[in-house]
């Protein structure tokens, strides 16, 4: 997929994402979060990134444009798992 290299799939992969399809399953925010939540220290390039290659668009534009949706899903689902 464009804009995810191997480091960026063994991330995928220690998240319990192995493939194009389960990460299109569960999107960029979902995704950036279950990365966060093995222990990994991701950075946002890494959200943008995913987002990146489920929208076939480069990261950088994805960085841009759909910043603070993108943050703001992961902020989000974040709270959700503290609440719950």
């Amino acid at each position: 997929m464009r804009n995810l290299g191997k480091a960026s799939w063994a991330m995928l992969t220690a998240a319990g994402i192995p493939s194009a399809d389960a990460l299109k399953a569960m999107g960029a925010a979902t995704a950036f979060v279950a990365v966060k939540r093995t222990g990994l220290k991701p950075s946002a390039n890494l959200l943008w990134a995913l987002e990146g290659a489920l929208t076939e668009r480069n990261w950088q534009d994805e960085a841009k444009t759909d910043r603070l949706s993108l943050l703001s899903q992961v902020d989000w689902l974040e709270s959700e798992a503290i609440n719950h």
